[in-house]
């Protein structure tokens, strides 16, 4: 992951941290370009895509864009300064519980108006 220093920097990213890899074909800059995000704070950087930017050992965006449709998780290894390298997990999907602070029927309808009926 580069470009961190454009968003929130890289100072957060933690090994073991999920990251989405999300395919952005409308990218003035980059056909092949492929945009990391994080739950919740969005866009964080791009797969790095050229010599300069891409670590030693690791693929570059157009090496691994065939891999995956639109998006596939990755799960940050190592952060080094302001680069984060990310393995591609393609079984691993985030699931979020949201707890309410209420009663709350999953139904169009209020529980009260179900009582009613």
């Amino acid at each position: 992951v580069t470009g961190t220093q454009h968003y929130y920097g890289a100072a957060f990213l933690k090994p073991g941290q999920v990251v989405h890899l999300i395919k952005d074909p409308d990218n003035p800059h980059d056909h092949e370009a492929i945009m990391v995000d994080m739950i919740p704070l969005g866009k964080i950087g791009y797969v790095a895509n050229s010599p300069h930017t891409v670590p030693k050992g690791c693929r570059s965006a157009g090496r691994i864009y065939d891999r995956f449709e639109h998006h596939v998780c990755g799960m940050v290894r190592f952060v080094v300064k302001d680069t984060a390298i990310v393995e591609l997990t393609p079984g691993l999907e985030e699931v979020y519980i949201i707890k309410t602070t209420e009663n709350v029927a999953f139904s169009p309808y209020r529980q009260e108006e179900l009582g009613k009926a």
